[in-house]
């Protein structure tokens, strides 16, 4: 079978996708005879009558294996992470070194910020000189040296889904959970993975903000990764408030170094939690990870890693050599009160705003702008101690941004986070 149209048809009519099915359509995306007429009434066709778990299995694999899968020999398991996007969340930074401070491998392919969630990579080109799109070779070449590399996909991997994902968003089929699952996995699964952990937002700032929503993607997420063989689990998080108390790439990268020097807080915690469900789906103890990370083993990893990728070799000891900053900052004052309630997405598009993200894929980013010191739910705010602070790149932009990071804030007579990790889900 060569003619994608039955295909559609079948999952147009409700009898669901089959793995030759699948396989036709993917590769079809991949290699342009599906067209994009095609492609937009197939992501039409799922969004409204669904595949089913089978059918988001086989779309997974078909997509996967429509580019390079790669294969590992080393001395130890090889897992990721992937997190559906939040605002000041830079886990990544450090659950990677810290995995391979306790002799895990993690070949992380990630991706740059889109819309109010910043981008893993945008982070980490905050650094200077740091190259985040690495040949395949160099890619295995630091995992197996460092033990851990952040890249961004080539396009040998998925090549598939990239076509699918600009489709899905011109034909305003995004919001659909088969298509988010075979998008995400696919691209993860490429990487060769012996185990998953995803970490599925919820909450003000989460990218899908129903009350279900969250725990609808991650048990399609988990049963799906596993359906595909891959070993997978998942946490919802709490994204009712942001992560950390950053927002913006180089302020972000501050934070995750101070993290892996010691300091405490949610990003630690969670980077916590993330790591050791990695270590125990891979087999390995959690014994001694807050030792692990107390040490300052994860950091010397962070630093080789840097390097490695081209970063500076002394990032860990003079991040304010290197890190650019911003030439304007301005506190956000508000009136005595506690924090009540945050609109999480508002923090991130205020952060865009200032140019610290991107409204179109290709924009430019400016490292240096963002928020930081940002109230907490709960925190007791005033003339003394403001909602947070905004880094520009000019005054006009900063006060644009501190009317938004008002009108983010609720104060009120309580306010009171929940549980970080909510829930956890697996087979």
């Amino acid at each position: 079978m060569t003619d994608p149209r039955p295909v559609i048809a079948a999952i147009r009519d409700g009898r669901g996708l089959d793995g030759p099915g699948a396989a036709l359509i993917a590769q079809g995306l991949a290699d342009g005879s599906v067209s994009d007429a095609q492609a937009g009434a197939f992501a039409m066709a799922v969004l409204t009558k669904g595949v089913g778990p089978a059918g988001r299995v086989s779309l997974t694999r078909a997509m996967r294996d429509s580019g390079q899968v790669l294969q590992w020999d080393l001395s130890g398991p090889v897992v990721d992470k992937h997190s559906t996007g939040g605002i000041g969340d830079t886990v990544s930074l450090v659950l990677a070194p810290l995995l391979a401070a306790r002799g895990v491998f993690v070949p992380m392919v990630s991706g740059r910020g889109l819309g109010h969630t910043g981008g893993t990579l945008d982070k980490l080109e905050a650094i200077p000189g740091f190259l985040c799109d690495q040949s395949q070779q160099d890619f295995t070449r630091i995992v197996r040296q460092i033990g851990c590399a952040i890249v961004s996909a080539t396009g040998d991997v998925a090549p598939a889904d990239k076509r699918l994902y600009a489709i899905r968003d011109e034909s305003g089929t995004v919001e659909s959970i088969d298509l988010i699952t075979a998008s995400i996995l696919s691209k993860k699964l490429a990487a060769g993975l012996d185990a998953l952990v995803l970490d599925v937002k919820a909450g003000s700032g989460a990218i899908m903000k129903k009350p279900d929503s969250a725990p609808r993607l991650a048990r399609a997420l988990v049963d799906t990764a596993n359906g595909a063989g891959c070993v997978t689990s998942a946490l919802i998080t709490d994204m009712d408030q942001p992560l950390s108390r950053s927002a913006g790439n180089a302020l972000e990268v501050q934070e995750a170094i101070r993290v892996l020097q010691g300091e405490r807080g949610a990003l630690r915690d969670l980077t916590l939690a993330l790591a050791a469900e990695c270590l125990r789906l891979a087999g390995q103890s959690t014994e001694g990870l807050e030792g692990t990370l107390d040490s300052g083993a994860a950091a010397e990893v962070f630093g080789r890693m840097v390097a490695a990728q081209g970063g500076p070799a002394d990032l860990m000891e003079r991040p304010g050599a290197h890190l650019a900053a911003a030439p304007v900052i301005h506190a956000v004052p508000t009136p005595t009160g506690r924090v009540a309630r945050i609109d999480v997405t508002a923090l991130g598009h205020a952060v865009v705003a200032l140019g610290g993200g991107r409204v179109r894929a290709g924009d430019p980013v400016d490292p240096r702008v963002g928020l930081d010191r940002m109230a907490k739910l709960g925190d007791q705010v005033g003339p003394d101690q403001p909602l947070a602070y905004v880094h520009a790149a000019d005054d006009t932009a900063a006060q644009v941004a501190v009317a938004a990071v008002q009108s983010a804030y609720h104060l009120g007579e309580e306010g009171q986070s929940g549980p970080l990790i909510r829930e956890r889900i697996t087979t």
